[in-house]
Order: C-alpha cells, then sequence, then structure tokens
C-alpha cells in the first residue's frame, strides 16, 4: 500500500484507461497543454475491448486488474486518480463510487472517474433534461437512460453509433459528433453529455456550446475537469475547451 502523500509540484494526474482507447490521452495531453509544466497527466491501462451488457464484458471492470493498473501509477506519485472510462452510466453511478473508495485507500490519492464528475457537472449546471450522444448499442444506451432517470434527470432524446467493439468508437468522426449533438439539441436539453472516452468529442464541444447556448459536456474533458477540481488547480486557462471550465 502507498501511504505518506504529499502535496509536489508540478502535480501529477493519473487517468487509469481502456487499453483498446486511442482517443482519451492525445486529446487529454492536448487539452492540458496550457498548464504544462505545472500539470501532467499520465496513463495506465487496462483490458477493455467491448461493451455490452454480459457477464464477459462487465469482467472487464472488475477490480483487480484496474488496481493493479492503479499500483503501477502510485509509482509515479501521483496526486490524484481517475477511472478516465464511462462504464458507470451503465453499470451503475455505485460503481465508481467503490472504485473511487478503493483507489483511495489503496493508493492514497485523491481520486475520481468520468461519470462522478459529470455527475457533479450536472448538478452545477442544474440540468434536469439531457441530450445523450455515445457510440453504444440500443440495450447499452437504454441502460443509461435509466440510470439517469433513477437520479431525476431525463434524457429528452438520444443518438448513438450503435457499436460493442470499444476501439471503434475512435472510428467515429467529429462531424458524426457534431451531427449527432445537434440532432439531440432540436428537443431542447438544458445540456447534452457526449458519453464515451473514445469519441471525438472534445475539441467540438466548445463550438457545439457556442452555437446552441447550452452546455455541452465531453467525456475526455469532464474527466479533466474533475481531476483538477480534486487537485485544486484553477481550470480557467482550459476556458476555450467548454463552460465546464470557467465554473
Amino acid at each position: 500500500m502507498h501511504t505518506d502523500r504529499t502535496s509536489s509540484h508540478p502535480t501529477l494526474i493519473g487517468m487509469l484507461t481502456p487499453s483498446s482507447n486511442t482517443v482519451v490521452e492525445p486529446y487529454t495531453a492536448a487539452m492540458a497543454w496550457p498548464l504544462f509544466p505545472e500539470v501532467s497527466v499520465h496513463f495506465g491501462r487496462f483490458r477493455v475491448t467491448r461493451i455490452a451488457l454480459d457477464e464477459g464484458s462487465n469482467q472487464q471492470f472488475a477490480l483487480d486488474p484496474i488496481l493493479a493498473a492503479a499500483d503501477l501509477l502510485a509509482d509515479a506519485n501521483v496526486t490524484t486518480i481517475a477511472w478516465n472510462g464511462t462504464s458507470a452510466s451503465w453499470l451503475g453511478f455505485d460503481t465508481d463510487e467503490r472504485l473511487c473508495t478503493a483507489l483511495r485507500e489503496r493508493t492514497g490519492a485523491k481520486s475520481t472517474s468520468a461519470i462522478l464528475s459529470l455527475n457533479r457537472l450536472l448538478e452545477k449546471f442544474n440540468v434536469r433534461k439531457l441530450g445523450l450522444v455515445t457510440p453504444y448499442t440500443a440495450d447499452v444506451q437504454k441502460r443509461i437512460i435509466a440510470n439517469y432517470a433513477s437520479v431525476g434527470i431525463e434524457i429528452t432524446s438520444e443518438r448513438h453509433a450503435d457499436l460493442a467493439d470499444n476501439f471503434s468508437f475512435a472510428e467515429v468522426s467529429e462531424a458524426d459528433v457534431e451531427r449527432m449533438c445537434r440532432e439531440v439539441a432540436r428537443d431542447k436539453p438544458d445540456a447534452i453529455a457526449i458519453v464515451c472516452t473514445n469519441m471525438r468529442g472534445p475539441f467540438v464541444a466548445a463550438k457545439l456550446e457556442r452555437e446552441l447556448g447550452i452546455p455541452v459536456l465531453d467525456s475526455v474533458a469532464f474527466t479533466l475537469w474533475g481531476c483538477l477540481k480534486e487537485s485544486g488547480i484553477d481550470t480557467l486557462p482550459l476556458s476555450d475547451f467548454g463552460m465546464m471550465f470557467s465554473q
């Protein structure tokens, strides 16, 4: 167990990410660049290749391989560790609560996740009607919709790419992400969430916010936001990437 963790300069942030994800690392690095070298982001992977509602898929998110990856990040003295994936949106928000507790106990670092960060932002923006954009299959999408309904957030409209192979999510183009967001915006949600950290939403979100006049909350962006908040870092230098960073 890693103990005796103290704050230092620069701030080192650790991200746990699916093995087949090719978006989250380069996009996070590009977004975080205005904070470098005072803040640097480091990644650890564990095996995730397919998103579905069967036992084999669910087992990819068992604690042991995630904690093993976290141990390696902890060797780098990261002060915050985030699960940079969105599995809690369909498995249940409590799964990320338990994971973050385990990460804190195991490493001594602060912890957060993509979905816990999203839910914090939905509360900050007082979102009750949400547009949902994902690459997932219809059954996964329905589970996400039900989980948000259970906490009083209505999905007013949704679009999904109907994909299950995690690598393929990165092949959904930025133009397609924009199109899906504009389509769900027709039903006048309070905000739009792009839920998947292997989807190319970070660089189009702010542009869409200016066009649509509502928060467009991208998973890669709000995971970074959550880590910076946990670390006590001013997010204003990243305000070009969306409303969340100006809060």
